[in-house]
């Protein structure tokens, strides 16, 4: 199994995963013509795709997808919550997914789980193959025993590092946002990150990687350094998702 991403942030998300013959796309936050552009940089094209499965309906996750499975005809996969809030979801082959079954789509195992968030059904995945197993939680305010578990003993991991608080604190945006994204349903704090892996095994991991991580609040060293500590690894060991390129081909090995 590998995984590779189109990119990280507040202004468009998507990730591929890849077992055996199949390739999924988690989220599509850009463009028709960035999406594919994006996927080019990665060897693919969008016939080589078996689908889009979506975490929420925030724009930066879903805005693309309608049009791009439109285009391609492709499934999009997602909750029944995400789905009522979606934005152009007309004439799209959606298949609707209950947020907590595991579901077969083709030489994959996805594992959908619910997480606090201000959306109206989000879920993050873990993906699996019958032998390694990618756990990915991005957007959510806080963990809970539930995420926990459910991230327990993956092979890699793409975890959000959204903002630093001091940063978020002393940074641009105005005091309702402010509270919104350091909520309880809003984004992942480095420190609460660090904490969140620290109740995880590390026996499998081969990977951690930074995302979604914020351009005026958060810088990829702080991530980086906050989470390595747990790791007790060097921080450049810890990789980074960033906005404009993603992060290359990440293969599953042993």
């Amino acid at each position: 199994m590998r995984f590779a991403s189109l990119g990280s942030g507040s202004e468009g998300n998507g990730l591929v995963v890849e077992a055996g013959r199949t390739r999924v796309m988690l989220d599509c936050g850009f463009g028709l013509a960035d999406t594919v552009n994006r996927l080019a940089r990665l060897g693919l094209q969008p016939s080589d795709l078996a689908g889009i499965v979506v975490t929420h309906e925030h724009s930066d996750h879903i805005g693309g997808a309608g049009r791009f499975a439109r285009k391609y005809a492709l499934p999009v996969w997602l909750t029944a919550g995400t789905l009522s809030m979606a934005q152009d979801m007309d004439k799209v082959d959606v298949r609707v997914i209950d947020s907590h079954a595991l579901f077969a789509l083709d030489d994959l195992a996805v594992q959908p789980f619910p997480v606090p968030h201000d959306a109206r059904e989000p879920v993050q995945f873990v993906f699996g193959d019958g032998d390694k197993r990618l756990g990915v939680l991005t957007d959510v305010g806080c963990s809970t025993p539930h995420i926990e578990a459910m991230l327990a003993e993956v092979d890699a991991l793409v975890l959000e590092c959204n903002h630093d608080r001091t940063m978020l604190a002393s940074g641009p945006y105005p005091a309702s946002l402010k509270q919104r994204v350091g909520g309880r349903f809003g984004h992942l704090e480095n420190s609460q990150s660090a904490e969140l892996l620290s109740k995880l095994k590390h026996d499998k991991l081969q990977c951690v990687m930074a995302a979604h991580i914020s351009r005026k609040n958060n810088t990829p060293a702080l991530a980086q350094r906050a989470l390595a500590g747990v790791l007790h690894c060097a921080d450049e060991d810890v990789r980074v998702a960033c906005q404009s390129a993603g992060f290359d081909w990440i293969n599953l090995t042993g």
